[in-house]
């Protein structure tokens, strides 16, 4: 009898839906999910640490902890093998510790896979996951171009019993599947490894539900699922779909349909209004057409447009393919599938190829992240050797926890901390240091003689405003009145009691602004920067005159920096993010005085 596994909360939580559904609501889903009857929740991963470290608001391990502490089905986690749910592979030590994290904060199933499919690199993750007496279900990845790619999975798989596999998954992050070869590689990989098998993937027209059909038929056990929205508008199997069809083959499941019904109400209720992207139909089709990720595909056509060279995606998605066969085939699963894309836009956008080479290319090209399914072309491993030289191998350590517990300078104040400074660097001192801010204010609010009972009422509508959404609560009770209330700053709040120290909002600018100021938003989703490089004066400063067509900043994603220039003349009112912050789609970066006459520059 087949069981699924639900992943609607993992794939709120990560871009491009993170942050468009309150915590508040994320976790009501969880609630109603949890009496469904799946066989995990897979709640967090990659992309769900990644956006929360960037979008710098909350710890990606306090919203494990609050889904945890409102359901009992076991909770799942998907990790990248050595690089866990960053882009660069870590050190031994912090590998240990960041599983002992997670199985401290709720997580009981680890979905573990190697970006190379190369085995050996899960054995630290592997042995720490099973020595925390939680499950270990190993996934290897299927990305076709090979006519001997069934054959290398089911090598691999044969080595998955020393690592105390309960589980082997085959998960397909391309959408390129087919039914036949679903039956195939169930059948092969149970054989191989004598462990039951489980399927996840990703696919559109239909094609992964038959995909999961046809795995259950011959043997699978566990099926990955999203809820209807996130089934659409993401291409994953929409769980009320495969439930009923399953039941009408006479394989039943358990899980109740009318939860998963439930829980899709509150998702459309955000989301609804939304057309189909990030998947627009054209950006899928190349995607099917190319066997790429549809969401790698996506990615290239919003900077291909940054670049005013929308019209060559299909030029980018033919290199993408040729430097997968160059640089030995490997699979596209995350973060391998980027960093091919990012070498490929500057092939494509410099029209000369390898002419710079990115250095986590030339890690991957090197042996930096282990072994690729085949042999890397000569030319290129001597090309990015001479350009470059040889990069580290995973056999040099990069640093151990000590070494990041030294450079953070007491800001690692837990074992949490910790391995998000390890992973995230900068990125998640940021993040650290808000958290810390948004606790200071809540200390600062909660001073004076207000008895520790009605400190706790505070508390919880704090904690109501942060999750919910709501932009303002007030009460009254006993004499005393409340208001609660969301300030312009991501994740802040400002709260009013009488007799106590009002914190202040963090305003979005001179409120007493004119109206006819100039904004300048964020084009794309990205890191911003004042200068070109560090150590060099900004762009600008608060008072300059700046010209139609000049740099006010330049915003680097995926790894490309592009200059942000005004359209209009102007003087420079006010800058709103800080030099190296992460922005957003609309994310107010400048606001300009408009000036009577054209400055003379």
């Amino acid at each position: 009898m087949p069981q699924l596994v639900d992943t609607t909360v993992r794939l709120l939580s990560q871009e491009p839906l993170a942050g468009k559904i309150p915590t508040g609501e994320i976790l009501r889903i969880a609630g109603i999910l949890d009496g469904a009857g799946f066989a995990c929740l897979e709640v967090s991963g990659g992309g769900v640490f990644d956006a929360a470290v960037r979008r710098g608001v909350e710890s990606p391990w306090e919203r494990i902890r609050a889904i945890d502490a409102r359901t009992t089905t076991p909770l799942g986690m998907a990790l990248r093998g050595r690089f866990l749910v960053g882009s660069k592979p870590v050190s031994t030590d912090i590998v240990r510790r960041f599983v002992a994290c997670a199985a401290e904060n709720g997580i009981d199933v680890f979905r573990l896979h190697d970006p190379l499919n190369d085995v050996s690199n899960l054995k630290e993750a592997g042995e720490s996951i099973v020595g925390a007496g939680r499950q270990l279900h190993v996934g290897l990845v299927y990305s076709p171009g090979r006519t001997s790619e069934a054959d290398a999975l089911v090598e691999q798989a044969k080595r998955l019993g020393e690592l105390g596999a309960a589980r082997v998954l085959l998960n397909d992050p391309t959408g390129a599947l087919l039914p036949h070869v679903t039956q195939e590689l169930v059948e092969r990989l149970r054989e191989a490894s004598g462990l039951p098998v489980g399927l996840y993937v990703q696919a559109a027209a239909g094609t992964a539900l038959a995909n999961a059909l046809v795995a259950t038929r011959v043997g699978a056990d566990l099926v990955a699922t999203a809820v209807y929205p996130l089934g659409l508008a993401l291409h994953r199997i929409a769980g009320e779909s495969l439930v009923e069809a399953l039941h009408g083959l006479g394989r039943e499941t358990g899980v109740d349909v009318s939860r998963l019904w439930k829980a899709s109400d509150v998702v459309d209720d955000h989301i609804g209004d939304e057309p189909l992207a990030p998947l627009a139909p054209r950006i899928a089709v190349r995607a099917a057409q190319y066997d790429l990720p549809a969401g790698l595909v996506a990615a290239l056509d919003l900077h291909l447009r940054a670049h005013a060279s929308g019209d060559r995606l299909l030029d980018a998605l033919v290199e993408v393919v040729r430097i997968r066969e160059e640089a030995g085939w490997p699979p596209l699963a995350a973060p391998i599938g980027q960093i091919l894309g990012s070498q490929a836009l500057l092939n494509v956008l410099s029209a000369r190829r390898y002419g710079t080479v990115l250095d986590e290319f030339r890690q991957l090209v090197t042996g930096g992240y282990g072994t690729p399914p085949a042999p890397i072309e000569p030319a290129i491993r001597r090309a990015v050797e001479l350009l470059g030289g040889e990069a580290p191998t995973l056999a040099d350590d990069p640093p151990s926890a000590e070494d990041v517990r030294e450079a953070a300078e007491g800001l690692a104040s837990s074992e949490e901390d910790l391995v998000l400074l390890a992973m995230f660097g900068g990125e998640a001192e940021t993040l650290l240091r808000s958290i810390r801010q948004r606790h200071s204010r809540e200390a600062t609010l909660l001073g004076g003689d207000v008895d520790l009972q009605r400190a706790e009422r505070i508390r919880e509508l704090v904690r109501i405003v942060q999750e919910s959404g709501v932009g303002e609560i007030e009460i009254e009770d006993e004499g005393m009145r409340v208001s609660v209330r969301r300030a312009d700053e991501p994740g802040s709040v400002v709260a009013a009691v009488p007799g106590l120290v009002a914190v202040a909002p963090v305003e979005a600018g001179d409120m007493g602004a004119e109206a006819s100021s100039i904004r300048i938003e964020s084009p794309m989703v990205g890191v911003f920067y004042r200068s070109a490089q560090p150590g060099v004066p900004p762009f600008v400063d608060v008072g300059d005159v700046v010209a139609a067509g000049q740099t006010l900043c330049v915003l680097e994603a995926m790894k490309l920096f592009n200059e942000l220039k005004t359209d209009v003349d102007g003087r420079i009112r006010a800058i709103h993010v800080d030099n190296g912050q992460p922005v957003e789609f609309g994310t107010l970066l400048f606001e300009l005085e408009p000036l009577a006459t054209p400055p003379v520059l």
